[in-house]
């Protein structure tokens, strides 16, 4: 039997088409910038919004939760509709730049009406890139190595999101709230960036 040893290229990055190494270089980042304030989020709620308690914090992941699993089909019809990948990869920009802003929202609010209704635009804005952002990966992942991309994509994912949830903690408790904030979102921008270099392999049909 044939040995299949996993190249530690392929960890760098180095064994993967641009594509495919952009976007996972991407999501590392804004997933990972989500994760500074994801796991304390409920006690940004606490302190920052009036009456703000568990409940609130419960309604408000709800709001988004239920918003995006809603919103998700209907936007990949859309997406799927438009032939090419010119569209997918606009809306992905276009959206990724808006969820990037909307936290910067937390700033202004103190009830949880306001809460809520940010939630609900995260909700929306992310039902756009979440399937415009997989139906890229999926064209252009390397055939043969689809398993392989993929549990790197969630491995190094996963890895940064661990560490900045670390971070987003020690940062709330040190510094506060509204610098963790406004770190999210430039993260969040600058991986939004790292999606303009795999403009130039999109096909136009």
């Amino acid at each position: 039997m044939t040995k299949r040893a996993i190249p530690f290229k392929n960890y760098l990055l180095k064994g993967i088409n641009p594509v495919v190494r952009f976007l996972i270089l991407s999501d590392v980042i804004v997933l990972g910038s989500a994760e500074l304030l994801n796991p304390i989020f409920a006690i940004y709620i606490t302190e920052y919004i009036i009456g703000g308690n568990a409940a609130v914090a419960g309604v408000a992941f709800s709001i988004f939760f239920f918003t995006r699993s809603v919103f998700q089909i209907p936007c990949a019809y859309i997406i799927d509709k438009i032939r090419g990948e010119k569209d997918d990869f606009h809306i992905l920009v276009f959206f990724s730049i808006l969820t990037a802003l909307i936290p910067l929202l937390y700033l202004f609010i103190s009830q949880a009406w306001h809460l809520y209704i940010i939630q609900f635009c995260l909700g929306l804005t992310t039902a756009f890139t979440f399937p415009s952002y997989r139906a890229i990966f999926t064209r252009h992942i390397d055939k043969t190595k689809e398993g392989t991309e993929w549990a790197i994509y969630f491995t190094m994912t996963g890895v940064s999101s661990a560490a900045l949830a670390a971070i987003g903690g020690y940062i709330a408790s040190t510094i506060g709230f509204p610098f963790l904030i406004v770190s999210l979102a430039t993260l969040s921008l600058l991986g939004t960036l790292l999606l303009l270099p795999i403009k130039p392999y999109i096909r136009s049909r």
